[in-house]
């Protein structure tokens, strides 16, 4: 009987000891599980974040862009005003040298 005892208490410490380790195990999986959607959830965010800083350069320059454009534009304008006044000016001096009006001084 002494014998059966032991063994008796032996299998229930093995069981025991089992069941310890299969609450480590799940305890384990669980800790693992969460570790990794913790990954997961940083690698979304730093995606996102690296989306929104790419929208975000491409509009500045987009932004830079038309203002460039803008100023393009403007320049264009002021050559091009420039240009007729300086075809306006030398109309009349020769128109003033020649004796003659300015727009015959511009047909010439």
């Amino acid at each position: 009987m002494r014998k059966f005892t032991i063994l008796a208490a032996a299998a229930a410490t093995a069981l025991s000891l089992s069941a310890c380790s299969e609450k480590t195990q799940d305890a384990a999986e669980t800790t693992a599980e969460s570790a990794g959607n913790d990954v997961a959830n940083a690698a979304d965010n730093a995606a996102a974040a690296t989306d929104e800083l790419g929208n975000k350069a491409a509009k500045a320059v987009d932004d830079a862009a038309a203002a460039t454009d803008e100023l393009g534009d403007k320049a264009s304008a002021e050559a091009k005003k420039a240009a007729a006044e300086t075809k306006q000016t030398a109309a009349e001096a020769e128109a003033s040298l020649h004796n003659e009006s300015v727009a015959e001084a511009k047909a010439d």
